[in-house]
């Protein structure tokens, strides 16, 4: 695990997009596409934004990236709460990417259906890979959920499927979520965190002992990939000494 401190959203947000991109063209060096695993939430706007930037969106070959999002509302893509549609508003509508490269999830089916369609969608594009995405961009809510790996919800604790759908009841909607088996298959995972209201979450993932029902992020565990925290200095304010590791990224 690597832990990256930065002052806030904005320098944040400014060291990961110029790590991603080197990211994609290291990988693109070696491999014929790229696989991105997209969040959703207000906290990944800013990155997004700066990607298909002038700074950034000639510096990448984006006709070899592929898009995914890790989970999504039961909403229509025209639905301001539909993840997918906050991506393009901020990212895929401004660089040239190939329409059949983005993947979203299928919210016209039943929740039941999107997932298991979604999941068809991973295990042909992933068939003949030893790990599934090059990038997951994940987000943190203050009660340390991720995707949509909400506490108390057997989707937590699911081990084969990799995608699946339930209904939340905090929020009276169903969502459909991609699961830990795919994610942790992943090549790299990225923890993208912003905000003192996130802090104790920060704090409890990270330090305290293995509770994934009240701390659903810490099933987030890649078995040969790379995990990093990226986090503002008021996201980790709680975090001891000891796992404050400033990065040179």
């Amino acid at each position: 695990m690597k832990i990256v401190i930065k002052k806030d959203i904005d320098t944040l947000s400014l060291a990961l997009a110029q790590w991603i991109v080197k990211l994609i063209n290291d990988t693109l060096k070696v491999k014929s596409t790229f696989s991105f695993c997209l969040s959703g939430g207000s906290t990944p706007k800013k990155l997004y934004q700066l990607l298909a930037s002038e700074q950034f969106n000639n510096k990448v070959d984006w006709s070899n990236v592929h898009f995914f999002w890790g989970d999504e509302r039961d909403v229509p893509l025209t639905d301001e709460k539909n993840n997918a549609k906050m991506a393009f508003q901020s990212l895929l509508d401004f660089i040239p990417v190939k329409k059949k490269n983005i993947h979203t999830i299928n919210t016209k089916l039943s929740p039941q259906n999107a997932a298991k369609d979604y999941e068809t969608v991973l295990k042909k594009e992933f068939a003949t890979s030893k790990n599934t995405f090059d990038l997951v961009l994940l987000g943190l809510g203050d009660n340390a959920h991720t995707l949509s790996l909400f506490p108390g919800y057997p989707i937590v604790q699911e081990q084969k499927k990799w995608v699946d759908s339930y209904y939340l009841e905090e929020q009276k909607m169903f969502r459909i979520s991609l699961t830990a088996p795919v994610v942790n298959l992943s090549s790299n995972i990225v923890f993208l965190v912003s905000g003192a209201d996130k802090a104790d979450a920060v704090q409890h993932i990270i330090e305290d002992k293995f509770n994934p029902d009240l701390y659903p992020a810490q099933m987030i565990k890649p078995k040969t990939g790379s995990l990093y925290w990226w986090l503002d200095e008021s996201a980790s304010k709680n975090i001891s000494e000891k796992f404050r590791i400033q990065s040179t990224l």
